[in-house]
């Protein structure tokens, strides 16, 4: 999300470094590289204009001049001014009645009805009763996806097939949801390819009739500020609450996301950050500038590890490990938690300094060696799991051919097992803070060896250092062994 705005900054406030003494002239060029990263972002040139007057005029002041680290300076004026462009936002949904009813709109191909079970799969885990409403009558597919949707969430649908006025079909819909004692009832209306005035009187006659509490535009954040466009007119014609942006995890520049507030005065209320149902977090402006200067986002971090992952198992491991007790059974249980599609990818995005190892490690990449490591572990037995010191070489022949993966794969995970075993331990009992610092180490590591070099077993020296030319060498035979190879496999 948002790679090259990130670039773009960090560029800028690189140029500050080494700078023998920083004047208002190199504080000007680089205020001029974050001007330039913003509008390739595809930010509103509005929104430039006024965020740089207020950026500028505090960079150049003069207690960011003669301070001691002025690029940490600017990164704090440009991430407060960011927070200030996207915000305030409050994401929470008032329980004002029952049902409270919240319509959502849109453009066709926008992912609102996929965003409609989204939304309910949140509030679910809330411990809120959600209910849908499949009252898009304009494309029939629409109804059946949101009923297959509400089942595989367990979460019920209302759908009427083969009516033509959504207007009654969604007041039906309120009337069921209160029925069946739901707090919070969901429209999916109707959307088109481009915004016309069917649609808007369609809109005004539903909103009209059912009196909806919230009203939310779902847009696809790519197109960037035909987004921007469109919550603008849609607002227009219905007061929207708030914008739900879709498709985050995709191309988008990010430009939308830092205008739609400041152009429309409609906040951003949740993001849609993946084609899976749990890929919607709410909107916090902090975390997303955090993210935007590459510094993560702890708290999104967090609440997504504590909806996700089974906290049963993440209490039995923490109370096994106090006792000492971690295997190869506990180490494959929590590989996959973290196995289901997009969420190692998420959880990398929201760490900070993981940009690159996220770009590295693409989510097909992360299920294999996950699917290869389970592998592994399932090809042992129970008491190798115990004890996985007990492998020897015969061993370790028969569980990489029942795994069928080399051997060398089953001596790699024994060790990354041994480091992680140490690790978990050693963070057993600790506090919040004592675990981040340990996180924060591991972090520079798996920077320094974005392929988990991190977590391997510290190998024990020959005691002979290689010279330059030696290595040199040495990489070469590599690379040319490593072409043979090829070159048979053909």
């Amino acid at each position: 999300m948002f790679e090259s705005l990130q670039e773009g900054l960090r560029s800028a406030l690189k140029s500050l470094r080494g700078k023998g003494r920083l004047t208002e002239s190199n504080m000007r060029e680089s205020l001029a590289l974050v001007e330039q990263a913003l509008l390739e972002a595809d930010v509103a040139y509005s929104v430039v204009k006024d965020f740089m007057e207020r950026v500028a005029t505090k960079a150049l002041g003069q207690n960011v001049l003669d301070s001691l680290d002025p690029g940490q300076q600017l990164i704090g004026i440009v991430h407060d001014e960011l927070i200030e462009v996207m915000g305030p936002v409050d994401f929470s949904i008032p329980l004002r009645k029952k049902p409270t009813v919240l319509m959502l709109c849109g453009l066709q191909g926008s992912g609102k009805t996929t965003t409609c079970g989204k939304l309910a799969r949140l509030l679910k885990q809330q411990g809120i009763r959600p209910y849908l409403v499949a009252a898009d009558l304009q494309r029939p597919a629409a109804m059946e996806q949101l009923r297959i949707i509400g089942q595989s969430i367990d979460v019920p649908v209302h759908v009427e097939l083969d009516k033509s006025d959504p207007v009654a079909v969604c007041q039906r819909g309120i009337e069921a949801a209160r029925n069946a004692d739901a707090q919070i009832c969901i429209l999916d209306t109707a959307g088109r390819l481009a915004i016309d005035d069917e649609l808007m009187q369609q809109l005004k006659r539903i909103e009209q009739q059912t009196k909806p509490d919230e009203v939310y535009l779902v847009v696809d954040g790519m197109t960037g500020q035909d987004a921007v466009n469109s919550a603008g007119a849609f607002n227009d014609a219905i007061e929207l609450n708030g914008v739900i942006m879709t498709k985050m995890d995709g191309d988008a520049r990010g430009g939308a996301v830092l205008s739609v507030k400041h152009v429309t005065g409609v906040p951003v209320k949740f993001l849609g950050t993946g084609e899976h149902l749990e890929a919607l977090e709410p909107f916090r402006p902090e975390g997303m500038a955090s993210r935007i200067l590459g510094m993560g986002d702890i708290v999104e971090m967090v609440r997504t590890a504590q909806t996700e992952f089974d906290q049963k198992e993440i209490a039995d491991a923490e109370e096994r490990m106090r006792k000492g007790i971690f295997t190869l059974e506990d180490f494959r249980k929590q590989m996959i938690q973290m196995a289901r599609p997009g969420l190692m990818q998420r959880m990398l995005g929201l760490l900070p300094g993981m940009g690159e190892l996220n770009k590295i490690m693409s989510d097909e990449s992360a299920m294999s060696g996950i699917r290869s490591m389970t592998g592994i572990i399932d090809s042992m037995t129970p008491q190798e799991r115990r004890n996985p010191s007990i492998i020897d070489p015969s061993r370790r022949r028969r569980i990489a051919a029942g795994a069928g993966v080399q051997g060398n794969l089953v001596t790699d995970l024994i060790r990354q097992f041994d480091a992680m075993s140490s690790m978990m331990q050693m963070m057993t009992g600790k506090g919040v803070g004592d675990r981040m610092q340990m996180m924060r180490e591991l972090q520079s590591k798996m920077t320094q060896d974005p392929y988990g070099a991190g977590l391997q077993v510290k190998k024990i020296g020959t005691g002979k250092r290689l010279s330059n030319a030696e290595k040199i060498r040495a990489r070469k035979d590599r690379e040319r062994e490593l072409r043979r190879r090829k070159r048979g496999d053909r």
